[in-house]
């Protein structure tokens, strides 16, 4: 994120782990293990997070919204960074960035026998010690977050505020305009107040060019597309390629 180049990533909303470690070899900065919108479980969240280390490429688990407990097992089966979203307050970013950490920092459930830790085999002060940088993404997806920006910026251990754009669009009362002036100034000024606090912003982005543009307008976190959308895309060009 701190490239010129920034990072670039997929949803990614199925169970396979097959197309986690394929997004990994194609290069991607990482991938997002939607828990949120996507059918992954934590009985195959393991596999997927197996699948992106072995490929080599960052898990970052968005978890489904309203419980710390999400959290702290999406922690200890080894994603390596943690994004929560719908977080409207200050009162709520400070909740989601305890729940990630260990005391005294947080309030982070404290077992060193994980799959994080190796199941035990990495050190118990190493292991805590080493958790406590976990990066921590928040969501800021509405009007509601944008009126609270500088208290949710302000609080310690935030390391990513991302926009939903659609969603943003949609508080506007601009629903799916996503590029309308109103909605592209919105996040010109999320942006603006995350650089004066030294916060990274991430935004979502359903084409190449979208995300460019996110990125030159300062976004440095890109989250892009969907494994299934990416995958029904380019197979429907092959299709229509081989019908001409």
């Amino acid at each position: 994120m701190d490239s010129e180049k920034g990072a670039l990533g997929p949803f990614m909303i199925g169970t396979d782990p097959a197309f986690v470690e394929a997004a990994g070899y194609a290069g991607y900065d990482f991938v997002l293990l939607d828990m949120e919108h996507g059918t992954t479980t934590f009985q195959t969240l393991p596999h997927l997070i197996r699948a992106a280390n072995v490929a080599g490429v960052c898990p970052v688990v968005r978890v489904p919204r309203g419980s710390d407990i999400w959290i702290d097992q999406a922690l200890d089966v080894g994603a390596g960074a943690i994004m929560i979203p719908q977080i409207d307050t200050a009162e709520q970013a400070r909740a989601a960035v305890s729940a990630a950490k260990f005391s005294p920092v947080g309030t982070r459930g404290t077992c060193r026998f994980v799959r994080s830790a190796g199941f035990g085999a990495v050190p118990g002060s190493e292991y805590f010690s080493k958790a406590q940088d976990t990066v921590v993404i928040l969501q800021a997806e509405g009007k509601k977050a944008v009126e609270n920006l500088d208290e949710i910026l302000d609080v310690p251990g935030v390391d990513v505020v991302f926009v939903g754009p659609y969603d943003l669009s949609s508080s506007l009362g601009h629903v799916g305009e996503i590029d309308h002036p109103e909605v592209v100034e919105c996040i010109k000024g999320i942006i603006a107040k995350a650089n004066a606090k030294g916060v990274k912003l991430g935004c979502f982005a359903d084409t190449v060019e979208g995300g460019m543009k996110w990125r030159d307008l300062g976004v440095k976190f890109i989250g892009y597309s969907c494994d299934t959308y990416l995958f029904m895309q380019a197979a429907k060009a092959d299709v229509d390629a081989f019908a001409k």
